[in-house]
């Protein structure tokens, strides 16, 4: 899958995932942060929560150790490019 495909669908997902309503594909910045004071989502550690089983159950990733998960879900491109390291291709 394409680097821009793979992030267009992720911020689908995201705002599917996240029940963001009034959030569009568009508003979500590609290095913008995810959460934190900087973050213009308003996420927090529940939020954090959903988007690891995101991971899980779309890319079948499973993260255990919460400062990697912290690292990955810092902004889009941290996520693509963990899922693109690490989601074995068919």
């Amino acid at each position: 899958m394409e680097n821009n495909d793979l992030k267009l669908k992720l911020k689908n997902q995201i705002i599917e995932y996240l029940n963001l309503i009034d959030v569009e594909v568009d508003d979500l910045k590609d290095d913008a942060p995810l959460f934190g004071p900087d973050g213009d989502l308003g996420l927090d550690s529940i939020d954090s929560v959903e988007l690891l089983v995101l991971l899980e159950r779309e890319y079948k990733l499973k993260i255990t150790d919460p400062k990697e998960g912290r690292k990955i879900l810092e902004d889009i491109n941290s996520m693509v490019s963990y899922i693109e390291d690490n989601v074995v291709s068919d």
